[in-house]
């Protein structure tokens, strides 16, 4: 008897602006991400990867504009790279409203949002979601976004982790120690909707935080959403195995990709926790038609409206260096950083150049991109999860909609007649659907220690 198939996860990779990763596409003919600041745009969608079976829509976001590249904000404006952005948690309300199943992963800066305001609005989208929310948890890595929010310059790395740290403590602390699990009796004959004996303050001194008060919301389905995290350096790692239940990371090859599950499997089990307590997800780009000879044809016609230097502008920000100073087979000179390390460590060797750069971003970003018919897809796909232990993929858009709707066509179906993929989804919250237990946090999570 062979076992049963390891079922692929499935998030669409998306943010709320016009350019996200593929640079360049919004010129497509056939590309509607110009809508992104309206309502339909993103119910429509919503809908869509709902029919599709997906677990979530993971909305990414940015705060700070993208100025590293020849010290400006032209290429960014011009070519709408993750400007202007919108905020991601304003859109979940609409689109939850018009699907039962899809979850939501939202990225939110903890370094900017007051913890205690920040869970009043967590628990508020996972009540109205009926628990589909997650959170991306992001400290930022933008100095124009630290200059902007009042601070000479950005917190450094590891330092950044350790407000991070902190700010998790005073989360678990509202979400799930100020309200205990039978606080709500809604009893209109007696006039008790709350328990005053079984709701509780929340003291909290610590070297970045001061918080007094009880948290504003009754208990959600979750009580603390889906935790995403996708830092990849030591001290990220460390954060990762002590909270993310979802890890996002940006592989290059199946050997690499492999070493980071690993890495992260690891920083889970030295946190006390369970490995597979934690779902990884390799971002991907995906090009499909009928055939093979077909794809590589939609694949050419892309690549002639991506922007490559769009592309590199962006990673010039990722990485705190400006490309643009450099000749075109000029070898780059690595320089340390508060900026993102995973980007930075590519180039400790100094060995790219800014050709190569352009070669790499060809399709307006790095993310690898699989390209071919439907069986061809679902093989390569089939090959990385079992080859590196990923748990599933964060799908991005390059033409929108037509990325998620060739995927959903001919990519789906063959996945499922393989048994790779889900035919139908598990009833309850998102963490119910991804881990198939309890809609709370599990024991061995850091964050169950502060319940009452």
């Amino acid at each position: 008897m062979t076992a049963a198939k390891k079922k692929i996860l499935l998030n669409a990779f998306n943010m709320n602006c016009i350019g996200h990763i593929n640079h360049g596409l919004w010129t497509h003919p056939r590309d509607t991400s110009t809508r992104y600041n309206t309502l339909e745009y993103w119910t429509e969608l919503a809908q869509l990867l709902e029919r599709g079976l997906f677990d979530g829509l993971f909305i990414a976001d940015i705060v700070g504009v993208y100025d590293v590249y020849q010290n400006s904000v032209a290429v960014p404006l011009k070519e709408s790279i993750q400007l202007p952005v919108n905020d991601p948690l304003l859109l979940v309300s609409a689109m939850a409203a018009v699907t039962k199943n899809l979850g939501f992963g939202l990225t939110a800066n903890l370094t900017y949002e007051a913890p205690y305001l920040f869970a009043r609005r967590l628990s508020t989208l996972d009540h109205l979601s009926r628990g589909r929310v997650g959170w991306n948890i992001v400290t930022g890595y933008l100095d124009s976004a630290a200059k902007a929010m009042g601070l000479s310059e950005q917190v450094e790395h590891d330092r950044r982790y350790d407000q991070a740290d902190e700010y998790l403590e005073v989360l678990y602390k509202l979400l799930e120690g100020s309200w205990e699990n039978g606080a709500v009796l809604n009893d209109p004959r007696q006039r008790i909707y709350a328990q005053p004996d079984k709701v509780h303050k929340v003291e909290h001194k610590g070297e970045f935080y001061q918080v007094e008060g009880y948290h504003l919301c009754e208990p959600s389905p979750q009580r603390t959403p889906v935790l995403f995290q996708a830092g990849s350096s030591d001290r990220g790692l460390l954060f990762a195995g002590r909270h993310a239940e979802c890890v996002f990371i940006s592989g290059q090859t199946k050997a690499s990709t492999k070493a980071q599950v690993d890495k992260v499997r690891a920083a889970a089990a030295s946190a006390g926790r369970n490995p597979e307590d934690i779902k990884v997800f390799m971002g991907l780009n995906v090009i499909v038609d009928a055939t093979e000879e077909l794809a590589w044809a939609k694949h050419a016609e892309y690549l002639s409206y991506a922007s490559a230097e769009a592309g590199v502008a962006h990673f010039s920000a990722s990485t705190g260096i400006d490309f643009s100073q450099y000749e075109i087979d000029e070898p780059i000179q690595y320089v340390k950083s508060n900026a993102i390390q995973s980007a930075t460590k590519h180039l400790q060797n100094n060995d790219w150049t800014r050709r190569k750069l352009l070669e790499q971003h060809a399709l307006g970003g790095r993310y690898i991109t699989v390209v071919g018919s439907p069986q061809q897809v679902a093989d390569e796909l089939e090959s990385w999860i079992a080859e590196t232990g990923l748990d599933g993929f964060n799908l991005t858009r390059i033409v929108t909609p037509e990325s998620y709707e060739d995927f959903i066509e001919l990519v789906i179906p063959e996945l499922q007649r393989r048994g790779s993929y889900k035919t139908a989804y598990d009833s309850g919250t998102l963490r119910e659907k991804l881990f198939q237990r309890e809609a709370h946090l599990p024991e061995q999570h850091t964050g169950s220690a502060y319940r009452r």
